[in-house]
């Protein structure tokens, strides 16, 4: 209407150590490309909705009787747990259980992958699962919150979780030399962890909110954490009779097991070597292609057999499920080649790796971000620059007539000019 133009602005220097471009020589993405990339995700995400049916709903519902008969088998096992290899097998089992009904069942279930089957007990707005953290909460801080501004600095709560340096850009201070004494205890209580997420502790102690607004999120906590200790600390040890205190030391050990399996996958999909993050300022306005994009920079991969992302709920798969979150996972293994091919195609880095090189490659970072910026050398990155076509702001001088200024104005190099 007021016959805005659009310049194309070099833009957005996004980083990461693992480019199929020559290590330092920055890849050029123009704002054709970006979109051309999205559209192409776009198609890719529509193929798949359409052919969604029968077989996905039979795979959930044998990954359901599966997660249920390890439940029933671990539970049974523990009764007679004063064979130590009933006991052992108990824990396994019992573990298995719980790792499919939060991860290839809870998770997946409550982005809303399944919604389509019309399944009231599955649908992700009423499902509960087997943890402490309430689902409701949950959906907030996961799927709306990370997914809207993944890796997005000052926006994106689970870069760090409130509590961890994991970015350079975070400011440094003496806490973080505690970096992997946190790491640590938050792996082996990780379901208390992502329960407390949205209390925003850390907001709390730096004074920018109120103890009083977390009461209604701890009423849920209360109500949720209730239930679940008391069937898996009180309830079930006492059903086992003279078996309590091996029962209680089992379903102990199996959440422990799920939690730090848990934290192992999820931290390995966000926090390894080359995956970026990114400031607000860049990330203004985007556009589908550009919201893409940053998807795919800012998540990596596990490799692993198909049994592997069974039990890592296919979140081994992180960028496809940060590129198509409310597509069923079980999918992410036939996305992942072509969307893989399309980063080839366009130059931009595919993080993937073995578990243990990226477990490694994460606590190597844990360790480093503990200690003060110079105290350690940066690895080197390649940079992948976006050309963003930006609007210009029309807007009232102090004279009262209109006159048009660039949103943002950037250099090459990418940084912002003031």
């Amino acid at each position: 209407m007021f016959g805005l133009s659009l310049p194309t602005v070099p833009f957005l220097p996004f980083l990461s150590g693992r480019s199929s471009a020559v290590e330092n020589e920055p890849l050029v993405l123009d704002h054709d490309s970006v979109e051309e990339i999205g559209r192409e995700l776009d198609a890719l995400r529509e193929q798949t909705l359409a052919s969604l049916g029968d077989e996905d709903r039979e795979y959930l519902y044998r990954i359901i009787r599966a997660q249920r008969g390890f439940e029933i088998a671990g539970r049974g096992l523990l009764f007679v747990g004063f064979l130590p290899p009933a006991w052992v097998a108990g824990v396994a089992a019992l573990s298995v259980s719980k790792i499919l009904d939060n991860m290839e069942i809870g998770h997946n279930v409550m982005h809303g992958q399944y919604d389509w089957m019309r399944e009231p007990s599955l649908n992700s707005r009423v499902f509960e699962w087997d943890t402490v953290c309430p689902s409701d909460q949950w959906r907030h801080s996961h799927n709306y919150v990370h997914h809207t501004y993944t890796n997005i600095l000052g926006q994106d709560r689970d870069i760090g979780y409130g509590i961890l340096r994991m970015d350079p850009a975070q400011k440094w201070h003496p806490y973080y030399l505690g970096n992997p004494v946190y790491a640590t205890a938050l792996m082996f209580l990780f379901e208390w962890g992502v329960m407390m997420h949205d209390a925003e502790v850390d907001r709390i102690v730096a004074g920018k909110r109120s103890w009083r607004d977390v009461i209604p999120i701890a009423k849920g906590w209360w109500r949720k954490a209730r239930r679940q200790v008391i069937k898996d600390y009180i309830a079930f040890p006492l059903l086992s009779g003279p078996m309590f205190v091996p029962t209680l030391l089992g379903n102990v050990t199996a959440n422990v097991v799920r939690n730090v399996w848990a934290y192992s996958i999820i931290f390995c999909g966000h926090f390894p070597s080359g995956v970026q993050s990114f400031t607000e300022e860049e990330t203004a306005d985007e556009t589908r292609g550009e919201w893409y994009v940053r998807q795919m920079l800012g998540s990596a991969n596990i490799t692993g057999s198909p049994l592997f992302h069974i039990m890592s709920g296919n979140l081994s798969h992180q960028i496809e499920h940060h590129l198509f979150p409310d597509l069923p996972a079980h999918r992410y293994p036939e996305l992942a080649p072509k969307v893989r091919e399309l980063c080839d195609k366009h130059g931009l880095p595919y993080n993937t790796g073995g578990l243990t090189a990226q477990v490694t490659s994460v606590w190597k970072k844990i360790f480093t971000l503990a200690l003060p910026p110079g105290w350690f050398a940066p690895e080197p990155e390649s940079q992948v620059i976006i050309q963003r076509r930006r609007s210009t702001d029309r807007r009232l001088d102090d004279a009262g007539t209109l006159a048009d200024d660039t949103i943002e104005g950037v250099d090459h190099g990418g940084k912002i000019r003031a």
